[in-house]
């Protein structure tokens, strides 16, 4: 099965498709909203490319890495993106997604919640190719989207 993890931030959205069967990455990649648009536009922008990806890959399943709810200065862009992101999920052809915080995608994942950050600001290894090249968003993508898993 296809999954997608996705992760975002104000204006760039970083997504990761993974191969369930083969338990490998397909594709790692950003969708960076133009500076030029303004907010509505914008979100439409990331809403129509996020559904083509969907629909390239065919993807079946997939999880979204959402902002903690204990966050200390939440970004209302990233809230959001997040949003259109969730509305986009529920207007394609996946058979189910999950929205996730760090204790939620760790339990996804079957490993103990305090692994999570440091899996994702690469101090530990993740059985995935490259791991120790990527971003931390794209580490909390790729962990989404082998969550996604058992969504």
């Amino acid at each position: 099965m296809i999954t997608i993890g996705i992760r975002a931030a104000p204006r760039v959205v970083t997504f990761a498709v993974y191969d369930s069967e083969a338990e490998r990455i397909i594709n790692v990649e950003e969708i960076k909203i133009p500076a030029a648009f303004s907010m509505p536009d914008g979100l439409k922008y990331l809403r129509s490319n996020l559904l083509d990806v969907l629909r390239e890959y065919e993807v079946g399943q997939a999880g979204v890495r959402v902002t903690e709810p204990s966050a200390q200065s939440p970004s209302v862009e990233r809230i959001q993106i997040e949003g259109v992101i969730q509305e986009a999920f529920a207007s394609s052809n996946l058979a189910k997604y999950y929205v996730g915080q760090i204790s939620s995608i760790s339990s996804r994942l079957g490993i103990d919640r305090a692994r999570f950050k440091p899996l994702v600001d690469g101090e530990n290894a993740y059985d995935i190719e490259n791991w120790d090249k990527m971003t931390k968003e794209q580490r909390e993508a790729v962990l989404c989207a082998v969550g996604a898993t058992n969504a």
